[in-house]
């Protein structure tokens, strides 16, 4: 199986907006977006000339980021990557487009998307609602 790029570092805050506060004023990230909807927050920031944004969002289940890779076809990197012993966490639905989680042996969370809803995940830029 061919894993594409790392397109997103997943991760989890207890205090996204205070976060968001400290990586844009200590290390001047870019707020790509920072979205409150349903109880829920998500914000899109950019840190450094390289390498894939990080989703800061208070709805993960615990405290070990999601390391999100794009595959063409999820349903066939899903398949082949059971066929090597992966079980999946779960499949949701993200902005960008479906998402299968796993878990490695020792607890790292690597999560496989398909980029369907790109254009959705830009239409969020300049949104601040915190």
């Amino acid at each position: 199986m061919d894993l594409g790029p790392l397109e997103y570092v997943y991760s989890p805050s207890s205090d996204v907006a205070a976060d968001v506060r400290w990586f844009e004023t200590v290390l001047a990230a870019e707020v790509r977006f920072a979205i409150d909807d349903g109880g829920v927050r998500v914000a899109m920031l950019r840190l450094g000339t390289d390498g894939p944004p990080m989703l800061l969002t208070d709805h993960l289940p615990d405290a070990r980021p999601v390391f999100l890779y794009r595959v063409a076809v999820l349903q066939a990197a899903v398949a082949s990557l059971r066929e090597h012993g992966f079980q999946a966490e779960r499949t949701i639905e993200l902005p960008m487009g479906p998402v299968t989680t796993f878990a490695a042996p020792g607890g790292l969370r690597l999560g496989l998307v398909q980029i369907t809803r790109a254009f959705v995940v830009e239409g969020f830029v300049g949104r601040r609602d915190f």
